[in-house]
């Protein structure tokens, strides 16, 4: 591996699995520093075990931290300065699902997905910008969808936070360039992570089945793997992407250009 995010200081949120604990050990491989957040202690410690099993140097630790109050969040940020003496990188990678037609959606299940995806997002993003300001290359990467973009059924409210979160990723871009901080946005395609594996298999299919599902979606005609989101994010959180801010990469094997 090269050493593309060297002396980087990176909070991952939502780094308990899936692409969250892919970009974290794509990061630590790198070269950075970091530290996984999430709500869920188990996941971050298995995380955090699978990333040092694999890659025996990697500097990466952990904070068990809910974001829906920006109290906490900036708690979470605080002592993930305080641990690293600093911080240079954001992804905001945490969020939940729901699944269900918006006529049906409750204002109780409204106020949850939005909590999350949308409010935590920002509370972090507050929460961390005093620290990259200091930063000299400051920089917050923000993981939606491709489902921000284009439209489905059955998952209305989750997508609405992604295009939400697509808005705040230019705002942000347009009101930190002063401020040495880039902001940019990655939007996934259908991604095989483990939560999805599960779901697959909760409801007994086996791999033809859930090759068949992404056959005709996308023009690559098949899932993402992690790794494949993990890269793009790494390239928009390093120095390589120093004159890009306020895009939106899409990330979906061709699905937004059907």
């Amino acid at each position: 591996m090269t050493t593309r995010l060297a002396g980087k200081k990176c909070v991952i949120t939502g780094g308990g699995g899936g692409i969250g604990s892919a970009a974290g050990k794509l990061f630590c491989d790198e070269g950075a520093e970091v530290v996984l957040l999430d709500l869920d202690e188990d996941a971050l410690a298995e995380a955090a075990t699978n990333i040092i099993s694999d890659s025996p140097n990697a500097n990466v630790t952990t904070i068990a931290a809910s974001i829906v109050l920006e109290d906490d969040a900036t708690k979470a940020m605080q002592e993930a300065a305080d641990r690293m003496g600093g911080l240079d990188v954001l992804v905001n990678n945490a969020g939940i699902r729901k699944f269900t037609h918006l006529t049906e959606a409750t204002p109780e299940s409204w106020q949850d997905i939005i909590s999350v995806n949308l409010l935590g997002t920002a509370n972090c993003a507050k929460a961390a910008m005093p620290f990259l300001r200091e930063s000299d290359k400051g920089a917050i990467v923000n993981v939606s969808s491709v489902y921000g973009v284009i439209g489905r059924k059955n998952m209305g409210q989750y997508d609405a936070t992604k295009a939400a979160i697509n808005s705040m990723t230019r705002t942000l871009a347009h009101e930190e360039a002063e401020h040495g901080v880039r902001v940019n946005c990655v939007c996934p395609g259908g991604t095989l992570t483990p939560f999805h594996k599960a779901r697959f298999a909760a409801d007994g299919m086996d791999q033809a089945d859930i090759d068949a599902i992404q056959a005709d979606a996308t023009l690559m005609k098949r899932w993402a793997e992690v790794e494949e989101i993990a890269y793009p994010i790494l390239w928009l959180a390093s120095d390589e992407a120093s004159f890009i801010t306020g895009t939106i990469l899409m990330a979906d094997g061709g699905k937004s250009a059907k």
